[in-house]
């Protein structure tokens, strides 16, 4: 991840870089020069690092500016832009990305305060509504599907306990963590945990107590795909690790469900064809949102409020850092204007003037410059289109005479 950030910023294009990268998701959050050139130049950057001809990447892309990136932001960030409807997971993946960018000093002043704001916005929807009940992960959506086959293969329309499943779990890293949580929630009364290495699986296994999971290494997984019922993969494997040819050598007597929620694919969809073995992936997931959806709109409602109010804020922040050169060149014409005419007043008062009278008039001299300048900061700063205040601006420029060049 440092070598991407240190090579997104050597680019003249790009001034500040993020990256988001899950298992399911990339993408690049970054403050461009120009935004023609800085998107070619984060298109370049992808070609390289993929291996993938730009003109054959580009259908696959989708590029955001300004208010939409900002949105598209706060929204993968609430967990609406999930899959599974306010997954809580994505959060902790835009803290860490926030973190890395951070440690890079890949960031400025703009997308600093975004990612800042991004992760409160998440925390602030997760407090404010219900948005992250329910299936809000994967690996419980992964669970819940089981739950609901199960119960369709007994002639129920619902989710039914899973007490008396032989259930195993191929791959000890996060997403497995989470399963054996919402196996244990809803009532997996034993699981087998199967990893290549051992050590890690037994690991795992000791942040459960209240639940018996028997580690095996993954040599054990013919045994498993033999005797249990229903097996979830979530490993890191680069080729599927099970497929019809391996399945179709063994003894088996019962139904058995696979539920595949590896990146890449951990299992073949050849299995299909095994008589006996039904095998569900994330895309088969949709069935278990689609019965949370509606329950959920209203609360998915309730969170695009709070994500329009989050979003306003920063856009009036950043539209209004715009203003602030000019503000800063009004308010040293000003200045300078108090302290001529100040110096001129004085001069002619002459040596009876007191320093307690100085003091006095240079103290209103000042109120009056502050105040003069209350109203066109505030108006200037205030939330309104970027045409208007870029209009405002260039009247004030030109009102006053101002060089904004001897800034630069």
């Amino acid at each position: 991840m440092e070598n991407s950030l240190q090579t997104l910023r050597s680019d003249e294009q790009v001034l500040e870089a993020s990256i988001l990268s899950t298992c399911n998701r990339l993408e690049i959050y970054t403050l461009v020069r120009n935004p023609e050139q800085g998107v070619s130049a984060i298109g370049s950057f992808l070609s390289r690092h993929s291996g993938i001809e730009v003109s054959e990447l580009y259908p696959h892309l989708f590029t955001y500016h300004h208010g939409e990136a900002v949105n598209h932001l706060l929204r993968v960030a609430a967990g609406l832009d999930s899959l599974v409807l306010g997954e809580g997971q994505i959060l902790a993946q835009v803290k860490k990305m926030y973190r890395l960018a951070q440690e890079h000093n890949s960031v400025g002043p703009i997308l600093n305060r975004l990612l800042n704001q991004a992760v409160s916005t998440g925390k602030r929807v997760r407090s404010e509504t219900s948005l992250g009940t329910g299936a809000v992960s994967i690996s419980s959506a992964a669970v819940e599907l089981a739950q609901l086959k199960i119960g369709q293969s007994r002639g129920y329309d619902s989710l039914v306990s899973l007490e008396g499943e032989q259930v195993a779990v191929v791959g000890a890293g996060r997403m497995s963590r989470l399963l054996l949580q919402h196996l244990q929630a809803k009532g997996c009364t034993a699981v087998v945990l199967l990893n290549r290495t051992l050590e890690s699986a037994r690991t795992l296994a000791k942040e459960f107590p209240d639940l018996p999971v028997q580690c095996r290494a993954l040599e054990a997984l013919d045994y498993c795909l033999s005797t249990c019922s229903l097996i979830f993969a979530s490993t890191a494997a680069a080729a599927p690790i099970i497929d019809a040819a391996r399945l179709s050598g063994l003894n088996r007597r019962s139904c058995l469900r696979l539920v595949d929620i590896g990146v890449p694919r951990n299992i073949a969809s050849d299995v299909k064809e095994v008589a006996g073995v039904e095998l569900y992936d994330v895309d088969d997931l949709a069935e278990v949102v689609a019965r949370n959806q509606e329950s959920r709109k209203q609360v998915a409602a309730e969170a695009e409020d709070l994500l329009k109010e989050e979003s306003r804020q920063f856009l009036e922040w950043w539209d209004g850092l715009e203003a602030v050169p000019t503000i800063n060149r009004l308010r040293l014409h000003l200045e300078g204007i108090r302290i001529q005419e100040l110096e001129k007043a004085f001069n002619r008062m002459g040596p009876e003037c007191s320093d307690r009278e100085r003091k006095v008039i240079e103290a209103l001299s000042k109120g009056i410059i502050n105040k003069i300048l209350h109203s066109p900061i505030k108006n200037l700063r205030a939330f309104q289109p970027r045409q208007q205040r870029r209009e405002a601006l260039r009247t004030l420029q030109a009102l006053f005479e101002l060089d904004l060049s001897a800034d630069s």
